[in-house]
């Protein structure tokens, strides 16, 4: 079958159920030749959907906001805190506080998402992080400073998992994964945003010299104000039509799904009713199954029901296997330990002005970001991990090498600050490392940066919460780790065995993924905003669940077939 004569998204039609999380480079391509020329195809995402998006989105550029300001804040800090200057040890705590508390919340996020909806989570993240930037603004100590980090932390790790969820189940099928990238746009946004701050209110230099050890706390404090703009914005926002039917509240669900595909015309109207209706159906399947596994003599408890269903359905395991497999990989390779200290780094290297060196990171972080947001969807999710990590293992490998022709400085500043080194053949190392690392961040970015936080595409309705919450909480716990033993390692490992041992993390990673077949599957039902108004939704199979199958069936993506196609064979069907 050509790409012309492919059903319409969401690719449910191809998936098996041995094996649902199929390969979507093929389909992704195949669903852009389709619309190509097709009336009928998927429409653009519209203003609504577009402003929606980037309103949930600002959560993503708190977070970087966050990963980007404390770099420059280590360096500018001076002897602030505690009347005494940062040890490495003030300096990975401080640091790995935020990641912390976000592995505590993002487990109980999947719950307060399905119990307040997940629009309310989204405000109750942007009230924590103005809280948080506020205490650490205010602190005097650095106990109070890992306080004020580990409130920012809650609210990331809140943030972090409903945001992409809000996003995808909102999100017109055919541009999912572009959309919930610009939440990943957004973390790298705010990331420069930072370094850009940091630059200019620490003196310029970022060394923590007498003219920046009061204005670091500025910086910390700007971080509340893009929270208050998020609160009012979303606000108006509304919530998912999924969550609104699972509380019985269809009327608002036709109407937020009417403002998502145009309800003002007749034909989105029509669209969004029979959108209502395919989600009322799945809910009710999902439903009937919660309560078929309720009577099985094997359910105790009912809050267990949905993790027993997320580990006994095979194709729930796999799902949860590659999800938290990305996430880990994501934060394993290190690269939020190269934000978080990126000023330290440049700092021991000789750069003049280690916080906009930093900057210029960050800004090809968020570059390549946007180029990953333009083509993800026509390359295929798998296709971007695959060819993008072994540059990140060869820019980590060339980091090696350059630290390994650079004499770095075991000793800090009277005031904490890392001493600077530089001069001979250290220039030349030094710049070695800029660029590699430049080509590791911009691998990154095209895709582990941002096909991690695609996870709920892969799960199924009913474990889609739980199983996004997981994995986010693997993302946080691997976050931590690497966060709170980067310096250390840079002191006992040497920073080219630091480096050498991010390289490998990666190469495994590369591996892992072409071994697991990492794709992206459709997100299944309410998730899916049809691409054609003109389509008919192909039923899924009857739920198993007696039998210990899916009892989702083997697919509740909501795939579209065009009508002027429907007699054209498939495969396998003669």
């Amino acid at each position: 079958m050509s790409g012309a004569e492919a059903p319409l998204i969401a690719g449910a039609e191809h998936i098996d159920p041995e094996n649902p999380l199929l390969d979507e480079d093929d389909a992704a391509v195949s669903v852009v030749k389709a619309r190509d020329g097709d009336a009928d195809a998927a429409a653009a995402p519209g203003l609504f959907v577009w402003l929606l998006t980037l309103s949930a989105g600002i959560s993503g550029l708190l977070f970087g906001y966050d990963t980007g300001v404390i770099s420059a804040t280590l360096v500018s800090v001076g002897t602030s805190l505690s009347g005494r200057a940062l040890t490495s040890l003030d300096k990975s705590v401080v640091t790995s506080a935020t990641a912390l508390a976000a592995l505590l919340v993002s487990p109980t996020s999947s719950a307060l998402a399905d119990a307040l909806g997940r629009r309310r989570v989204i405000l109750l993240a942007a009230a924590l992080f103005v809280a948080g930037a506020l205490a650490q603004a205010a602190a005097r100590t650095v106990a109070a400073m890992v306080l004020g980090r580990a409130v920012v932390g809650a609210a990331v790790g809140a943030a972090s998992f409903v945001v992409p969820l809000y996003i995808a189940e909102l999100a017109p099928a055919a541009h999912r994964g572009r959309l919930v990238t610009v939440n990943v746009v957004f973390i790298t946004l705010g990331q420069v945003v930072a370094y850009a701050a940091g630059w200019a209110l620490t003196g310029r230099t970022g060394t923590g010299g007498a003219d920046d050890t009061g204005n670091w706390r500025l910086l910390v404090g700007l971080g509340a104000a893009p929270a208050v703009v998020q609160a009012v914005l979303v606000g108006f926002m509304p919530e998912t039509p999924r969550w609104l039917v699972k509380e019985g509240r269809a009327e608002e669900a036709r109407a937020a799904l009417g403002k998502v595909v145009g309800g003002g015309a007749g034909g989105g109207a029509r669209e969004a009713d029979a959108l209502l209706r395919e989600i009322e159906r799945e809910v009710r399947e999902e439903d009937e199954a919660a309560r078929l596994r309720r009577r099985s003599p094997k359910s105790r408890l009912r809050w267990m029901d949905t993790w027993d269903e997320l580990f006994a359905v095979r194709r729930n395991r796999r799902a949860l296997a590659i999800a938290c497999l990305l996430q880990g990989l994501q934060q394993l390779c290190g690269f939020n330990s190269l934000m978080y200290f990126s000023a330290t780094i440049f700092t021991m290297l000789g750069f003049t002005s280690p916080t906009l060196t930093s900057m210029t990171v960050a800004a090809t972080n968020f570059v390549f970001t946007v180029i990953a947001l333009l083509i993800i969807d026509r390359v295929g999710r798998r296709r971007v991990l695959l060819y993008s990590i072994p540059f990140m293992v060869v820019g980590l490998l060339l980091a090696a090498y350059g630290f390994s022709i650079v004499d770095i400085p075991s000793s800090s500043g009277d005031d904490g600050t890392p001493a600077a080194g530089g001069g001979g053949d250290d220039k030349r190392g030094a710049g070695v490392i800029l660029f590699s690392i430049m080509i590791y961040v911009a691998a990154y970015a095209m895709g582990l940066g941002n096909v991690p936080w695609m996870q709920s595409e892969l799960f199924a309705l009913g474990v889609r919460s739980l199983g996004s919450g997981v994995a986010t909480a693997t993302n946080w716990g691997a976050n931590f780790v690497v966060g709170l033993t980067f310096l250390p390692l840079m002191e006992v490992l040497t920073p080219p065995w630091t480096f050498g041992l991010y390289a490998l993390v990666c190469a495994g990673g590369v591996g892992c993924s072409q071994a697991q077949g990492v794709g992206g599957a459709a997100v299944p039902g309410p998730a899916c905003i049809v691409d054609s108004p003109t389509s008919e939704t192909v039923q899924p199979q009857t739920a198993k669940a007696s039998e210990g199958e899916d009892p989702m069936g083997s697919s509740l993506a909501c795939s579209q077939v065009d009508k002027r196609r429907k007699e054209i064979p498939r495969p396998g069907n003669g």
